[in-house]
């Protein structure tokens, strides 16, 4: 496959991904209403590292790894009580009578996550994410070896520009809408995603549990 091939495809299967629900594009929207625009591409870089290193380990054999049996189970758990509790924060926020979900990010800012951290953490945390990739992903990294390490930039660029491209599409509208939209609309938009969060956590602990008992 050439460069051009692997750029292309890479961004195009990404971007499916990356449109899908989950902890990242629900986390970009939590984000952006309570940061701004910005949240979403740091989000992105967070998470572009945490891939970054993954896409590295692949073409260095770690793929063993990701399928172990005893591997899985752990990142679950761990992963699933991180998503509960950053959806309980943005419940709380969310439901605070009188608030200003902005405002409060910003007052929290101190002690809450940074976006680009939340974004690698978030990402380690989705047993999902670590499936894709010992299937899916790897198979692409294998391909693009056949090119070399240009053939691995060219993957890993395309598929960060998916990310990238979808993930700040997310923050404009929602970092835009909040200037409009009613202070409720925009409380009550970020409730429901806070109870998505701790939803998709709760499921990763129940299947985590699952497999180890």
């Amino acid at each position: 496959m050439s460069l051009v091939a692997l750029f292309l495809t890479a961004w195009v299967v990404g971007f499916t991904g990356a449109a899908a629900p989950g902890p990242i594009s629900t986390l970009v929207v939590t984000e952006s209403g309570r940061r701004g625009f910005w949240a979403g591409p740091l989000l992105t870089l967070g998470h572009a590292l945490a891939e970054f290193a993954l896409v590295l380990g692949l073409a260095f054999g770690l793929r063993s790894l990701l399928a172990n049996a005893r591997i899985t189970p752990l990142i679950a758990l761990v992963g699933g009580a991180f998503l509960v509790w950053m959806g309980i924060g943005t419940l709380r926020d969310a439901l605070r009578r009188g608030s200003n979900p902005l405002a409060a990010a910003q007052q929290g800012k101190q002690t809450r996550l940074g976006p680009a951290f939340a974004g690698l953490f978030a990402s380690l945390a989705n047993p999902y994410w670590f499936l894709w990739w010992s299937t899916v992903g790897a198979s692409y990294v294998v391909i693009s070896l056949e090119q070399g390490p240009r053939g691995l930039a060219a993957f890993y660029s395309g598929h960060i520009l998916s990310d990238l491209s979808w993930n700040s599409l997310l923050s404009f509208l929602m970092a835009s809408g909040r200037r409009w939209l009613p202070q409720k609309a925009v409380q009550g938009f970020l409730a429901l995603a806070g109870l998505f969060l701790v939803g998709l956590g709760g499921y990763f602990v129940y299947s985590g549990l699952g497999q180890i008992l």
